[in-house]
């Protein structure tokens, strides 16, 4: 398994996967070293997930292959459905899995995405419109929210 550590916006992201795919991106809480010579395997993760920061990609096209039960699954493959600049509550991500009981577990599989922004869970949110639980802080949700946004906050000062 290839891996490799990135400097993104919102800190160090280590990059994990092979020619079957990535199979997780997360964003790291302490300081790392920076890989020098980036994996094949992780090249064009890295160059799209520069892209999506620098606000030139909204759309990913990269093999994935995350490691779950097959309920996780299903809910990632309906993360992923979720467009850019757009957000769904927990409530309604169940709704489209058929079970509305279900909006714990979906919430816990929401939780346990391993592949940071590229499954985009941060686009999940409370029913009231509140920024929920993140894996990654409320802080790069929020950031990730606003980067996303149609609409950008102007500095009043």
């Amino acid at each position: 398994m290839d891996s490799c550590i990135i400097n993104s916006p919102l800190g160090f992201t280590k990059i994990v996967g092979d020619e079957n795919g990535i199979v997780s991106v997360s964003v790291l809480n302490s300081e790392e070293k920076i890989t020098d010579i980036i994996p094949e395997s992780l090249e064009d993760c890295v160059i799209q997930l520069n892209e999506y920061f620098k606000g030139d990609r909204r759309i990913f096209d990269l093999k994935l292959n995350p490691e779950g039960s097959s309920f996780q699954k299903k809910v990632w493959k309906l993360l992923e459905q979720i467009p850019f600049g757009k957000t769904i509550s927990y409530l309604d991500l169940s709704k489209q899995l058929g079970d509305v009981k279900a909006i714990r577990a979906v919430a816990n599989a929401n939780g346990k995405n391993p592949i940071w922004i590229i499954i985009p869970c941060h686009r999940v949110i409370g029913s009231d419109g509140s920024l929920t639980g993140y894996a990654g802080g409320l802080h790069r949700k929020q950031w990730l929210l606003e980067h996303e946004s149609p609409y950008k906050q102007e500095s009043l000062f």
